[in-house]
C-alpha cells in the first residue's frame, strides 16, 4: 500500500509563499483564515479558498504562458 499525500510540497522551500498566498486569498474573500488552528471554519470556507488559489494559479501559469 502507497502512502499518497496529496499535500504534501514537492518544493519545500516554496511553503512559506504558499502559506502567504493562502492567507491573502482568505482575506480577499471575508474567510477568517487564521494561523494555526481553523475547525472552526465550514467545508465551503476553505473550499473557496482553496478554490480560488487554484483559478488565480492556472490564470498566473496561462499568462506567463502567453507571454504576457
Amino acid at each position: 500500500m502507497t502512502n499518497n499525500n496529496s499535500s504534501r510540497m514537492e518544493v519545500p522551500q516554496a511553503k512559506e509563499a504558499m502559506d502567504k498566498f493562502k492567507m491573502e486569498v482568505a482575506n480577499e474573500l471575508g474567510v477568517p483564515l487564521k494561523n494555526g488552528y481553523n475547525g472552526d471554519l465550514t467545508s465551503k470556507q476553505n473550499g473557496s479558498v482553496g478554490g480560488e488559489m487554484v483559478r488565480q494559479m492556472i490564470k498566473r501559469q496561462e499568462q506567463e504562458m502567453a507571454g504576457k
